[in-house]
């Protein structure tokens, strides 16, 4: 307990740190915790501590953790590949889905987002360094994009997701997401307020240039191992 502890604190402190070199209001960052491969029991240390929103890759992975944690009123957050023949399982039990990256999923979700639930926030995936080893529509493909998924009925969406290409320096670290920001600001969508931005080798970057999400996980977990 004591060294999840001193992480989550430490990785907490990283963040207040850099949103106030941001020059931005505290809190307005928000970490959600990378749990892939992370047994439930660690998912409920980092519970106790105060962490409310959770991030998994896997699907059925998921899943099972959820059962698991049903007592805990966390936010699940979907981070990975959506395949179409598991968008009814991710629309049923996720509160969040990062990694939409085209219509078709966009229109699956919606139409099988139970009525009872909430409409299904959903951010669209940006290949920002247009890798072709990695998921996301292209820069000068997301305002269309925007325009078919913003009418869709029972999700809402909410901002963009990118995973850019590693830079160790820090002002390469900066241009991707910078870049990305300034075009989501010129579509002037106000409901676009979300930018899942960052994870623990370019948070400062991150959040310098906007992100109101970053995903961490072994800064908080530890080295991974497999349930």
């Amino acid at each position: 307990m004591q060294n999840f502890a001193e992480r989550f604190q430490q990785v907490c402190s990283q963040i207040r740190h850099a949103t106030g070199i941001a020059g931005r209001p505290r809190g307005c960052v928000q970490l959600l915790a990378v749990s892939k491969t992370k047994p439930a029991s660690d998912i409920a240390i980092l519970y106790r501590l105060g962490q409310r929103h959770f991030a998994e890759n896997y699907l059925q992975e998921a899943l099972q953790k959820q059962l698991q944690l049903a007592a805990f009123n966390i936010t699940w957050h979907f981070i990975g590949p959506i395949q179409s023949n598991k968008t009814k399982s991710i629309a049923c039990h996720f509160d969040w889905v990062h990694s939409v990256d085209r219509l078709k999923v966009a229109q699956r979700l919606s139409e099988q987002r139970p009525e009872h639930l909430p409409p299904l926030n959903i951010c669209l995936q940006v290949n920002i360094s247009e890798e072709t080893s990695k998921s996301g529509v292209s820069l000068t493909e997301l305002p269309q994009l925007v325009e078919a998924v913003n009418g869709l009925p029972r999700i809402r969406l909410r901002g963009v997701m990118a995973i850019p290409e590693p830079e160790t320096s820090y002002p390469k670290q900066r241009q991707p997401y910078r870049r990305l920001y300034q075009a989501v600001q010129q579509l002037n969508r106000p409901e676009l307020d979300s930018f899942s931005f960052g994870m623990s080798g370019d948070l400062k970057a991150a959040i310098m240039e906007g992100a109101t999400m970053v995903r961490v996980g072994t800064a908080l977990f530890g080295e991974r191992h497999y349930i």
